[in-house]
């Protein structure tokens, strides 16, 4: 039988302890939104044009505020919500932020409107009025 000393088992735990939470935070990647000026036209248009995407906006558009997917009020599986808040989040559409395993899903109003301006109030109020026009 081996017998450690045990300032030796103290740095073997301390050790573990330090990979242990290196292997959380690289676990936790870091979300690729671009840059403002690499936002493109046909991108968000393609993104857009996905009506369970274009509800995700929608709600965003209405609060104003971040929201978790939970809250979004989209009837579709997980995987297929996170696939949708993807393809936002990689066209420029959304910012998303993780705490934990949730994610919270806010417009880059902004930096729509300063590439786009007006696009995104147009497409959204659009949308509203083909809903109406729908629903009578």
């Amino acid at each position: 039988m081996l017998f450690l000393p045990l300032f030796h088992c103290s740095n073997i735990i301390e050790q573990w302890n330090c990979n242990t939470e290196n292997a959380i935070m690289q676990g936790m990647r870091k979300q690729h939104h671009p840059a403002r000026d690499d936002i493109a036209l046909p991108d968000v248009l393609y993104a857009l044009s996905d009506p369970t995407r274009l509800q995700v906006v929608r709600a965003l558009a209405v609060t104003e505020e971040e929201l978790s997917c939970s809250c979004l009020g989209v009837d579709v599986a997980k995987s297929t919500l996170s696939h949708h808040a993807k393809v936002l989040r990689e066209c420029g559409i959304t910012y998303t932020r993780n705490e934990g395993t949730r994610s919270f899903l806010s417009l880059r109003r902004t930096d729509l409107d300063a590439r786009f301006p007006g696009l995104l109030d147009a497409i959204v109020q659009a949308s509203e009025s083909a809903d109406e026009k729908r629903d009578e």
